[in-house]
C-alpha cells in the first residue's frame, strides 16, 4: 500500500485535536506496586496468552515515564490519551503516580486525556454484578478530585464491546468467560458504570467528556436474505447495543427486554447521560453472513458455529500483520453511517484508536496505513461529519493482550529485554504531518 506521494495531507480544522493512545495494562508494568487485575490472574493461567508472556514489566512506563512523556513532546502531539489503571488506584500511593504522570504533561505542553477503564478491572469485581458499576462511579470521583484540576478531557471506559465479547462470551480475553449471550449482562452493567461515570465527573466539574466505543461497518457477504439478517444482527450486537442506549437512550429492539435491570428505563436515562463527544476506535470493517455449521474467525478470534452468523475473510485487500484487513475508506463509510443513522443526536466526534500492527523500524506500511485513514477521515469531514480530533493507536509497542508482544502498534519500537525506545519512522513521519497542520 502506498501512501498519496507527493501529495500532502488536506488541512483539517483550526483547533483540530491531535494525539496518540495507550493503555495503563499494556505499558506500565509495576505489578507488584499495584493490586491484582483480572488480566493478572487471566494471563497467570497457561495457554491463555499465545508467546505465554504477562504484563508484569510490559514498557516499565511506570518507572520510564519521563522518558515517554519526553518522546510525546519530541513527537509535537496535542494531547495523550492514556488509561488510569482502577487496581493501582486502590492501592497506597497507586493515585500519586497519576499524579506525577499529568504534572509531567502539562510541563510538556501535551494535554493529558485519561481514560477511566480500559479493561482492568480489579480482580474482587464482576462486571457480571450491578454493584459494579456503582464501584467505578466511587473509583471516578476519586480520580476526578486529585486531578480535574489539571485535567480538561476525559474519557469513560474503553470498548466495552470488546470487553463484553472477547473477554465475556467468547473467552479469550480476561477473564476468559464463555457465555455467548449469556455475558449481555456485562454489557449492560459497562453502559451503566458510563453513564454513573459522567455524572461523577460533572459533580466533581468536568466539562468535556466522552468514551471511547469500537465501530465498524457490517458488510453483508451477499445480497441473499440469509446473509443480510446475519449481518444486521451482528451490527446490532457489535455497533447498535453500545451506541443506541448512550445516543439514543433506548436499546434495539428485542435487547432492553434481554437486560439485568429493576428498571430498565431508569437506567437508560444515566445511560444517555448527555455527552461532549463520542469517540470512534475504528480498525476496519467486518463481513458477515449466515452460519456456515462450523467455527469461523474474525482478527485471530474464533466464531463459534452455535451463533447466528459467521464472519469470513475480506479478500484482495491489503492486511497488516495481525492480519486485519486495511479498509480507509470504511472510516468514512462508518462516519457518514453514523451522522444518518443519529442525527442531531450525534455529539462531535474524535476518533480515539486508529492504527495497525506491522513490525520493523522503516515501518512504511505503517505511514501508507496512517496517511490513507487521515485522508479517509477529512473525506469524512468535508462531508459534513463533524470530526474533532484524531488519536494514533499506539504511541509505543506494548503488551497485546492475548497475542503478547508478538504484534507491534507502536510508533516507538520497544526492546523488551533492555526497554531501550527507538522511534520508528512513522514516529518522524507523523511529526512532520502534525507541523504542517499548524
Amino acid at each position: 500500500m502506498a501512501t498519496d506521494a507527493g501529495n500532502p495531507i488536506p488541512r483539517f480544522p483550526a483547533g483540530f485535536l491531535w494525539g496518540v493512545s495507550t493503555s495503563a495494562h499494556q505499558i506500565e508494568g509495576a505489578v507488584d506496586e499495584r493490586g491484582p487485575s483480572v488480566w493478572d490472574v487471566f494471563t497467570a493461567e497457561p495457554g491463555r496468552v499465545k508467546d505465554g508472556s504477562t504484563a508484569a514489566v510490559a514498557c516499565d512506563h511506570y518507572h520510564r515515564y519521563p522518558e515517554d512523556v519526553a518522546l510525546l513532546a519530541g513527537l509535537g502531539v496535542d494531547a495523550y490519551r492514556f488509561s488510569v489503571s482502577w487496581p493501582r488506584v486502590t492501592s497506597p500511593g497507586g493515585l500519586d503516580f497519576y499524579d506525577r504522570l499529568v504534572d509531567e504533561l502539562c510541563a510538556a505542553g501535551v494535554r493529558p486525556v485519561p481514560t477511566l477503564f480500559h479493561w482492568d478491572l480489579p480482580a474482587s469485581l464482576d462486571w457480571l454484578e450491578r454493584d459494579t458499576a456503582s464501584r467505578f462511579a466511587d473509583h471516578v470521583s476519586v480520580v476526578a478530585e486529585r486531578l480535574n484540576d489539571r485535567v480538561g478531557k476525559w474519557i469513560t471506559l474503553n470498548e466495552p464491546a470488546e470487553h463484553t465479547l472477547l473477554g465475556h462470551a467468547l473467552g479469550v480475553h480476561a477473564p476468559g468467560r464463555r457465555l455467548l449471550f449469556d455475558a449481555l449482562p456485562v454489557a449492560h452493567h459497562q453502559l451503566l458504570a458510563h453513564g454513573l461515570a459522567v455524572r461523577a465527573l460533572r459533580a466533581a466539574g468536568a466539562a468535556d467528556i466522552g468514551i471511547a466505543n469500537s465501530h465498524g461497518p457490517t458488510w453483508p457477504a451477499s445480497a441473499e436474505p440469509a446473509d443480510t439478517e446475519a449481518a444486521d444482527f451482528y451490527d446490532t450486537l457489535l455497533n447498535r447495543l453500545f451506541a443506541d442506549p448512550i445516543l439514543l437512550g433506548e436499546y434495539p429492539d428485542g435487547i432492553g427486554e434481554l437486560m439485568p435491570s429493576p428498571d430498565i428505563s431508569a437506567d437508560l436515562k444515566v445511560i444517555a447521560e448527555p455527552l461532549d463527544w463520542y469517540g470512534v476506535n475504528y480498525y476496519a470493517p467486518t463481513l458477515v453472513g449466515a452460519p456456515l455449521g462450523t467455527e469461523t474467525e474474525f482478527g485471530g478470534v474464533p466464531i463459534p458455529a452455535e451463533l447466528p452468523f459467521s464472519v469470513r475473510e475480506i479478500e484482495g485487500l491489503p492486511r497488516t500483520d495481525f492480519g486485519w484487513p486495511v479498509v480507509p475508506e470504511g472510516l468514512t463509510e462508518l462516519l457518514c453511517g453514523f451522522r444518518e443513522r443519529y442525527g442531531d443526536r450525534l455529539p462531535p466526534i474524535v476518533i480515539t484508536e486508529n492504527g495497525c500492527s506491522y513490525e520493523g523500524l522503516d515501518d512504511q506500511d505503517r505511514i501508507a496505513y496512517l496517511d490513507a485513514h487521515l485522508r479517509a477521515l477529512h473525506d469524512a469531514l468535508t462531508d459534513g461529519v463533524d470530526v474533532r480530533g484524531y488519536f494514533v493507536w499506539s504511541l509505543m509497542d506494548n503488551f497485546e493482550w492475548a497475542e503478547g508482544y508478538a504484534r507491534r502498534f507502536g510508533l516507538v519500537h520497544v526492546d523488551y529485554e533492555t526497554l531501550e525506545r527507538v522511534p520508528k519512522a512513522s514516529y518522524h513521519w507523523f511529526r512532520e504531518v502534525l507541523r504542517a497542520q499548524r
